[in-house]
């Protein structure tokens, strides 16, 4: 049976009143359930626990980090709260909701395990998934949010959340013009200068451009410098050249991720980061710092800290690292952030704070900075999340007003 109309959904948790679901004396009237609901997860009153899909896994470079960061996730959310729908998306992009053990996610073997095809459906309608039984009957099933745990393209960069719009579905984090802009560092530098924050000097190649315009656009660089792909995360496809001859090389591997690539010139200091929650009042937590003990804080550093260390808070005065989180609160508004971010910039040795990037989907892992800064200011991992959840449902609640 299709779900026939939409949720009211109240801004309080753990629980919420499902459509057309109503309490009567000795009596449970279900008009809009389908046949997916589970009774066991009906409460006195008429309410029933939050049904909220996780997703994971993803078309991205960054599949393993997802996979360990849901893992997290899901073992932090309160089962008390919370119906965990988990939901995987393999590297070529194929939708499966799971039923498996959790574990399965964080080994990368939740593909063996029980997975039905489903997808998100953008009818508003549906308000859910819908995933097809062994028989191939398309099932619907009703979803009161969605957690995106999807790290790099084809998910932190507003291609989820705008579907989420589509469907009318409340989900976590920034939305889809945010994750976009911020996903692409040309445009969040253009951003962040507009702001009034610092930025490094750097320049723009594009696939299109002849030899002789990638040459032009080159003249005049100062090394050393970071080529950057556009719209890559976790440091993939990052090289730092230290003279000219070794640039060609560095621009080829930038463009085997992405068909734009930034170079931008090295700042001398170390980096910082703010991670901001919250929509209308934003929530800052505690200031870190990343000393390398390399050149370069790539993917296997930022999940191993083989050589790299992280201090939170950062060493720094009380007054810079206020100064740092104001900073962080301007980026965050002038990029358009909502939920949450991880916002990173650079501290010189003259005391400049100086724009880095804005990651609108941080890590969740053991080793991830986003959740341990919040720590380090009072908040747990699980109220984190809660918080997470309560402001999706506040900013849907807006969108259905406008």
């Amino acid at each position: 049976m299709k779900i026939q109309k939409k949720s009211t959904i109240p801004s309080h948790l753990p629980f919420i009143m499902r459509p057309g679901f109503e309490k009567k004396p000795g009596l449970f009237v279900m008009d809009g359930f389908n046949d997916t609901t589970d009774m066991s997860r009906v409460q006195d009153g008429g309410y029933m626990n939050m049904k909220l899909v996780v997703l994971f896994g993803g078309a991205s470079s960054e599949y393993s980090v997802s996979l360990q960061s849901a893992t997290a996730v899901m073992e932090a959310l309160n089962p008390e709260k919370y119906e965990i729908i988990p939901v995987g998306i393999s590297k070529d992009g194929k939708w499966f909701r799971y039923y498996g053990e959790r574990q399965a996610i964080a080994e990368n073997d939740w593909q063996k395990q029980e997975c039905r095809p489903a997808f998100l459906s953008p009818d508003r309608s549906v308000h859910g998934l819908v995933w097809l039984k062994e028989d191939g009957t398309a099932v619907t099933e009703y979803v009161d949010a969605v957690f995106p745990v999807l790290h790099g393209k084809h998910g932190e960069d507003g291609t989820v959340q705008g579907l989420c719009e589509l469907a009318g579905i409340p989900y976590v984090g920034c939305g889809t013009l945010s994750s976009a802009l911020c996903m692409d560092k040309d445009l969040a530098h253009v951003a962040a200068k507009a702001a009034g924050v610092a930025v490094p000097g750097y320049r723009v190649l594009q696939s299109y451009m002849t030899p002789d315009e990638k040459t032009k656009a080159c003249e005049g660089l100062e090394y050393p410098v970071f080529v950057k792909p556009a719209r890559a995360g976790s440091s993939y496809g990052i090289t730092k050249v230290s003279t000219a001859e070794q640039l060609d090389a560095a621009i080829v591997l930038a463009f085997e991720h992405d068909s734009k690539v930034v170079i931008e010139e090295a700042i001398d200091g170390f980096e910082v980061g703010c991670a901001v929650l919250g929509n209308q009042t934003l929530t800052v937590g505690e200031v870190d710092e990343i000393e390398l003990h390399s050149d370069v804080f790539d993917f296997h550093e930022k999940y191993t800290l083989e050589t790299s260390r992280i201090h939170v808070p950062a060493r720094v005065s009380r007054k810079k690292a206020e100064e740092i989180k104001e900073t962080a609160r301007i980026l965050y508004r002038a990029l358009e952030c909502q939920g949450m971010a991880r916002v990173d910039m650079f501290l010189t040795p003259e005391g400049t704070i100086v724009f880095n990037e804005v990651n609108t989907i941080p890590g969740f892992t053991s080793h991830s900075r986003y959740p341990n800064m919040m720590k380090a200011s009072g908040i747990s991992f699980e109220q984190l999340l809660d918080t997470l959840v309560e402001e999706a449902l506040a900013v849907q609640k807006n969108r259905d007003i406008l």
